[in-house]
């Protein structure tokens, strides 16, 4: 997988610290890694972003985005309420395909859920997945209403023949309720692909030397990791 969309089922899901994750996994495998944030929203010029975030958290991986605007909300609507020009898919997959000439991985971070919407087209990152047929991972919530998203998600992309790499449970609680307990096996048969992972509640506030210590566990192997998704299921089964 030289390269590698990460979409959210949703917002404040986990993804920016699932992206770390992951890129964390490959460089203590030894790959390099570039990460690309197709459009950071709701943070000023001086702001540390998701892709700096990224960085800061895994250590030496090349970040970068392609746009920036202030407000926090869609790409597409902070562009147009910015007066800045707005980022579009082919932008986005030309720049991963780039990246992707001088590294072995290289994240698409998106912005929010697959289907936002980066401009006036309606381009959104699986328009940008679509075009260099390259696969996404799913970061999904762990609670209730999680199943719903994360198949809607799931069926977009069959649709679109992209290929779902699997999918992460972002933020995996302390305390799991049922619902939670439940979806560990429930969210692999609704999206028909595999749970590559479970991010503990709170892992981005570690400290970056401990994160990167602790990512390969959080990930299963085909994300360079040895998270066991079975024994997670077993030790967590309701």
């Amino acid at each position: 997988m030289p390269v590698l969309f990460i979409s959210g089922t949703g917002t404040e899901i986990g993804k920016t610290v699932t992206t770390a994750a992951v890129a964390a996994a490959a460089l203590a495998a030894g790959r390099s890694v570039a990460v690309l944030k197709a459009a950071q929203t709701g943070v000023g010029p001086d702001e540390r972003g998701d892709a700096a975030e990224v960085a800061r958290l895994a250590g030496p991986v090349m970040a970068t985005e392609l746009a920036r605007y202030p407000e926090p909300l869609a790409p597409g609507t902070a562009a147009r309420r910015a007066g800045l020009a707005p980022v579009h898919p082919h932008e986005v997959a030309e720049a991963a395909a780039k990246l992707a000439t001088e590294h072995d991985l290289v994240l698409v971070e998106g912005a929010g859920g697959l289907l936002v919407r980066f401009d006036a087209a309606g381009g959104t990152l699986a328009d940008a997945a679509e075009l260099l047929r390259a696969p996404v991972l799913v970061v999904a919530a762990a609670g209730l209403g999680t199943l719903n998203t994360t198949e809607l998600t799931a069926r977009e992309l069959r649709s679109r023949r992209v290929e779902l790499a699997g999918v992460v449970i972002g933020s995996w609680p302390k305390s799991p309720d049922l619902a939670s307990r439940c979806n560990v096996a429930d969210l692999a048969e609704v999206a028909g692909a595999p749970l590559l992972g479970a991010l503990p509640a709170g892992a981005g506030d570690l400290p970056p030397a401990e994160f990167r210590t602790a990512a390969p566990g959080w990930l299963a192997p085909r994300l360079d990791g040895t998270w066991d998704a079975e024994a997670f299921r077993v030790r967590q089964a309701p």
